[in-house]
């Protein structure tokens, strides 16, 4: 049997949501659906489960302001189900913010499917959880997230006409970390340029956490700009990787070396957190900007930086590329339209480190200023009626 819950679901108490840039602070709302919660409201949150297959999952629309939500599906073995909705809930936010101000007509949405997805995932499940996706008529498209590939958004396709992320072979953009680094290497260009007078990086080091699929292209890109680059990783296959390709990066022991490093940029591209009350202190270059999601620890750390004087380029704008890749899907992709619609990143970075001087905020104020400055703005046009 499938079923699809709504909102008062039995383990629905009190949890932690937050939006913007203070999604990474924590602060707890009252139960979700309650007359009495402030604030910014999820326009919809399904719970599906199908217990044949194993898939236990939940769609957090967040806004469709500016078109239908977009977001990633994460499978991962949360510890509980109170966990696993309040990923989803902050990162549908997170989703809307980014959208809007990767320019795209598309609203703010994630799920999450919980479990290993080495060990539960399967074709069943996948087919299950599309057939979810398609009950939401084009509110919601996915995409991969952690957990998730290519080849399985194909699966979840065969029940679905609302996923993106496909592979090649099936009409997709395959691998989104060709644009994710792109995207972070613009706005890191636009970072130079506001700090250091010049949008290159040629002579300045850069240090890279993380060389996964995103930090790995993104020293390709850098080395190619004529930047020296050192780099760290806890997975020394992913690090002998870059060395080959370029022997003339440096490698540290680990995160805390990296940042305590004579680094004129910081580029965060593993986990969130690494910006924090105890790692800022220690942090030497005047700039960050990387590819990793949440990278401060709370809302408190942005102000932190500014007071440092280390210029922070919002995580949800400079690594937007991603989702500017499988948005293209939806107008049937093509790579050069997504990579100059990518390349814009630069310019919305630049106007971003603008408004925040104009204003005296940090960046990420401004980022959120101006995403959800085009949220009530563009999204007010629905209100003028046309004939479809």
């Amino acid at each position: 049997m499938i079923d699809v819950f709504g909102l008062s679901h039995k383990d629905s108490g009190p949890i932690s949501v937050t939006t913007g840039a203070e999604r990474n602070a924590s602060a707890t709302d009252s139960p979700i659906g309650s007359p009495t919660r402030r604030g910014p409201r999820h326009e919809q949150v399904v719970f599906c489960s199908d217990e044949r297959s194993g898939l236990y999952a939940i769609i957090a629309v967040y806004s469709t302001a500016l078109g239908p939500a977009l977001g990633g599906t994460r499978f991962y073995p949360y510890e509980s189900e109170q966990a696993a909705l309040a990923d989803v809930l902050n990162l549908s936010r997170a989703m809307a913010y980014k959208n809007a101000l990767a320019g795209l007509d598309l609203g703010g949405g994630k799920a999450v499917i919980i479990g290993d997805p080495s060990a539960d995932k399967s074709e069943a499940l996948l087919r299950a959880y599309g057939r979810f996706v398609e009950s939401l008529g084009g509110r919601y498209y996915t995409a991969c997230d952690v957990g998730t590939y290519s080849e399985d958004m194909d699966v979840v396709a065969r029940e679905s006409s609302y996923v993106t992320g496909r592979t090649p072979a099936h009409g997709g953009a395959g691998d989104s970390s060709i644009l994710t680094a792109f995207g972070v290497f613009q706005g890191m260009r636009a970072a130079a340029d506001h700090t250091f007078g010049t949008p290159t990086l040629r002579g300045r080091r850069v240090g890279v956490e993380g060389v996964g699929k995103v930090g790995r292209r993104l020293v390709d890109h850098l080395i190619e700009d004529g930047a020296e680059v050192v780099v760290c990783d806890v997975d020394e296959h992913a690090v002998d990787l870059v060395r080959r390709r370029h022997p003339s990066v440096d490698v540290v022991a680990d995160n805390a070396a990296l940042i305590a490093s004579d680094i004129d940029v910081y580029a965060p591209c593993a986990l969130g957190g690494a910006l924090n009350e105890a790692t800022v202190p220690l942090l030497r270059a005047r700039i960050v900007c990387g590819g990793a999601n949440n990278q401060l620890a709370d809302a408190g750390v942005g102000k932190l930086l500014v007071e440092r004087g280390i210029l922070y380029a919002p995580d949800y704008v400079v690594n937007s590329g991603g989702v500017i890749q499988v948005a293209d899907e939806i107008e049937g992709f093509n790579m050069e339209r997504a990579r100059a619609r990518a390349a814009q990143i630069f310019d919305t970075t630049a106007k971003i480190f603008a408004l925040a001087a104009a204003d005296g905020v940090p960046p990420a104020t401004a980022a959120d200023r101006l995403a959800e400055r085009r949220m009530s703005e563009v999204g007010r046009l629905r209100g003028i009626w046309l004939r479809r």
